[in-house]
């Protein structure tokens, strides 16, 4: 679940036109990991989407509620004119995890903890035939040809923003990749350069967003020589944790570094979002 797009500024020129719906099939879901399941969708309304060129693409799917996708034979505007506040769709931000324009297909990994959260239980039960309908995709980082390394965090939640990065680096990239799972069943096959190193990090019964594994991990890594190129993102105070070591301990530059909350401990995903604009929402 990557960054949240710059919101709208006083004084700028013109509002910002919601981006159209894209409605794709539901193809075939697929368990790659004990807490994660791959939607692939596809058919005749993958015409309508035009991929991202960033590495962290990302898509928001939007859910009625009913907690399924919509079924995009109606724009956004028209829903809500007609509808009742609390009957307007919902959206939730997902990273594309690839894209495959020969075959007209794109995949979607969801963290699944049993029926908790509006996503993750709609794509554990999701069927062939169903609709995902989003908006998208927008994206914000791409690999720096001038990094001599490049150091990546997160938590299950960015691990499909990580494996795109990953995919993404030069052939002969160097560097570190920690990931904070719940145990050994989580792991996935990651495609990367073998100079970059990924170490899983496992929390075991301690709650996602709790555990402290990743800043550890980081104030205690090797740092390389020459100029790091930083992705880090998941929970928001784990983040923040990451922010002070980069930052304050590490001295980086703002240009260095993407960091950001996919999420918050203890918040529904709508009251986190609505935090982003208050002093506790806030990373950077």
């Amino acid at each position: 679940m990557p960054e949240t797009p710059p919101r709208q500024q006083p004084g700028d020129s013109a509002p910002r036109k919601p981006r159209p719906l894209v409605t794709l099939e539901v193809l075939r879901r697929e368990q790659i990991s004990e807490h994660m399941v791959r939607i692939v969708a596809g058919g005749s309304g993958f015409d309508r989407f035009t991929p991202s060129t960033c590495a962290d693409a990302y898509c928001k799917i939007w859910f009625g509620p009913d907690g399924a996708p919509i079924d995009g034979t109606e724009d956004l505007e028209s829903i809500r004119a007609r509808s009742e506040r609390d009957q307007w769709p919902v959206s939730r931000t997902y990273t594309i995890r690839s894209v495959d324009r020969l075959a007209r297909e794109i995949s979607i990994d969801f963290v699944v903890h049993g029926d908790e959260g509006l996503a993750g239980p709609w794509a554990a039960r999701a069927q062939p035939g169903q609709h995902l309908t989003f908006s998208g995709p927008g994206g914000a980082f791409n690999p720096s040809p001038d990094a001599d390394w490049y150091l990546l965090a997160g938590d299950e939640s960015a691990l499909p923003a990580i494996a795109t990065v990953l995919r993404a680096l030069p052939a002969d990239a160097v560097g570190q990749a920690f990931v904070e799972v719940a145990g050994p069943g989580d792991r996935q096959q990651i495609s990367k350069p073998a100079g970059v190193e990924v170490t899983w990090l496992y929390r075991g019964s301690t709650p996602a967003g709790r555990s402290g594994l990743l800043a550890e991990a980081l104030a205690a890594a090797q740092w390389q020589d020459g100029t790091v190129q930083v992705f880090a993102h998941g929970e928001r105070e784990a983040m923040k944790a990451l922010r002070d070591i980069l930052f304050s301990h590490r001295r980086l530059e703002r240009s260095q570094v993407s960091l950001s909350g996919y999420w918050a401990a203890g918040r529904t995903e709508d009251i986190f979002q609505a935090e982003k604009r208050t002093p506790v929402g806030k990373i950077l």
